[in-house]
């Protein structure tokens, strides 16, 4: 992470997840001396996205302890609710289902922006990322199905948007991304990748810090997969 400040601190939501813990794994490898925070549902530093006031209190611990924050990655996120797996066809709709899909995918990423982008630096090159997925692209969309998750991320995509441009007016160089890390192997996505992989939660997770080391602030609010191109919205 050769752009961000030397001694930046780093912060991982959903670092009991697949691609969150090998996120977290791979910034402590890194030599930067900074603090590297990993938050979960579970362990002694567990945190419920769902619960407003568990991000406020996360986020004041860490205020307090850990000061200015370089680097936040949100890597949090369902397919389903439940038993229940993706929909495939409008009449699988269910509002409950939804309802929860939406709390997790897109109502959580919102309100840990709202708690955490104070804890961005004022100046210097700074990152808050969170983990979309093509099929939240309405242009990508040519199979339909799937209705909740794609809403859901298409959803966290236009916040992050929003995000960044309320960001820029008082932190010219910070950089809010939405990021596709491509089908990777996790209990999450096996049960529906059908065997097709993209890469391993280790290489996805080297993928996606190379993309957000690469990025500028010219590139907030903006859809990038883990090879850095450009994803529709």
């Amino acid at each position: 992470m050769k752009s961000l400040p030397d001694g930046f601190n780093a912060l991982v939501v959903g670092a009991s997840g697949g691609i969150g813990s090998a996120l977290l794994a791979e910034l402590k490898r890194g030599d930067h001396h900074g603090h590297v925070t990993g938050l979960s549902r579970s362990g002694p530093e567990a945190i419920d996205l769902t619960e407003e006031s568990s991000l406020s209190a996360a986020a004041e611990d860490l205020r307090q302890n850990c000061g200015d924050l370089h680097l936040i990655i949100c890597a949090t996120g369902i397919l389903g609710a439940g038993d229940a797996g993706p929909e495939k066809a409008v009449t699988d709709l269910d509002p409950d289902r939804m309802a929860a899909i939406f709390a997790v995918n897109t109502l959580g990423p919102a309100l840990l922006f709202k708690h955490f982008v104070p804890l961005l630096p004022a100046s210097a090159k700074c990152v808050f990322a969170v983990l979309s997925a093509r099929v939240g692209s309405i242009g990508d969309n040519r199979l339909g199905g799937w209705y909740s998750y794609r809403a859901s991320k298409a959803a966290l995509n236009q916040i992050v948007r929003s995000v960044s441009v309320e960001v820029a007016r008082k932190r010219p160089d910070a950089v809010c991304l939405a990021l596709h890390p491509g089908t990777i192997e996790t209990p999450l996505t096996r049960p529906f990748a059908r065997g097709r992989f993209t890469h391993t939660a280790d290489e996805a997770a080297r993928n996606l810090l190379t993309v957000i080391d690469a990025a500028t602030s010219a590139d907030s609010g903006q859809f990038f997969d883990y090879d850095g191109k450009r994803i529709a919205w």
